[in-house]
């Protein structure tokens, strides 16, 4: 049995609008999600002592979301992750979106799906959010219709993406919600740790580029010092503790802006990496089954590098901490290459060892 609640969650600055929060709850998982970007602003679940805590970070107010942050468990779109120097080509022409982080669009732009009210729609075990972007909208071409589901059964928390466009467009959404399974106290200490990093980020770029360019251009003395900046002091809440898993032979090495490195030797490629997936730009709006490959493909031979013998090789658990540390990195911002499948079928799995 699910419930759903819905409240006010707070008013847009000018009269823009009113934010509503939808609560779905079942006996074992408890989510809250606001009109504003489809975001989940805490997801409360059991652990195996039947404890529950909230596991997402999140802020109780709106104000929070309307500030600089990190799309704290928003929709992104309509490009999750980044465009190589904001411009891509569809039908040999050339589109050009805003440049919002270093040199690349990053999540769908300035004003992506993050930072626009949904139309709400109440169901019996969920909520279903749906928009339309309009033809142009952050330099993308085409009208897209979007609909996000976020549905209860049980203990699992579903969501689902549709989206409907009018012309040839790329699409890739997805939710960008921060866990630390370890729960709510940690997650308050680890969001207002955030915060003060994006603060002391700002003020270094301020600094040193009054014009705005990126931490990724800075000389190499400055990037590391914002490295340092973005690791946790000792002491303070993180996930280092937590065991992670993810069932992936082969990733994508990427360039010093975080764009999946091209190499025209490899043989690799990303239509190896989908198989036995069909290509995404196969299928023309209103077809049910692929067309052929197109003969001029947007995506250029890159590199598909396995993961045997590097620090991305997690098929089987590790210790995130530790793993960093031997490895000598700092995290990962790399797409991992899933086996693909038309069956459900283990993919990931995140464990923390001081809750669990």
């Amino acid at each position: 049995m699910v419930s759903v609640t819905r409240a006010v969650f707070g008013d847009l600055p000018s009269g823009a609008g009113t934010v509503e929060k939808f609560q779905l709850q079942s006996d074992l998982l408890k989510v809250d999600i606001i009109s504003w970007g489809c975001t989940i602003t805490a997801l409360e679940v059991k652990d195996r002592q039947g404890r529950a805590s909230d596991v997402v970070l999140g802020f109780a107010e709106l104000e929070g979301y309307l500030q600089k942050q990190p799309y704290f468990g928003a929709v992104v779109g309509r490009v999750a992750n980044r465009i190589a120097k904001g411009t891509f080509m569809v039908d040999g022409k050339e589109y050009k979106l805003a440049v919002n982080n270093g040199p690349n669009s990053l999540h769908g732009g300035v004003r992506g799906f993050d930072k626009v009210v949904w139309t709400p729609q109440v169901l019996s075990n969920g909520v279903q959010f749906s928009r339309i972007s309009p033809d142009g909208e952050e330099g993308y071409p085409g009208e897209l219709k979007v609909w996000v589901t976020y549905t209860l059964d049980g203990g699992e928390l579903m969501v689902n993406y549709r989206a409907q466009a009018s012309q040839t467009t790329p699409v890739n959404l997805t939710n960008h919600s921060y866990f630390n399974l370890a729960g709510q106290e940690h997650n308050m200490a680890l969001l207002n740790f955030f915060t003060r990093i994006l603060e002391k980020v700002e003020a270094l770029l301020a600094q040193f580029y009054p014009e705005g360019k990126a931490i990724l251009g800075a000389p190499g003395w400055l990037s590391r010092l914002s490295i340092w900046l973005l690791t946790p002091a000792q002491g303070s809440p993180n996930i280092y503790d937590h065991e992670v898993t993810i069932e992936a032979d082969a990733f994508l090495p990427v360039d010093e802006t975080l764009i999946p490195t091209v190499n025209a030797e490899t043989t690799g490629s990303w239509c190896e990496a989908l198989k036995p997936s069909p290509c995404p730009l196969s299928r023309k709006p209103g077809q049910s089954t692929p067309a052929p490959c197109p003969s001029t493909c947007p995506f250029p031979p890159g590199e598909v590098a396995p993961v045997q013998g590097t620090a991305f090789d997690l098929r089987k658990p590790v210790e995130l901490g530790k793993h960093l540390q031997e490895f000598r990195i700092h995290g990962f911002d790399h797409n991992f290459c899933l086996k693909g499948s038309k069956d459900k079928h283990f993919c990931a799995r995140p464990t923390s060892l001081l809750c669990c």
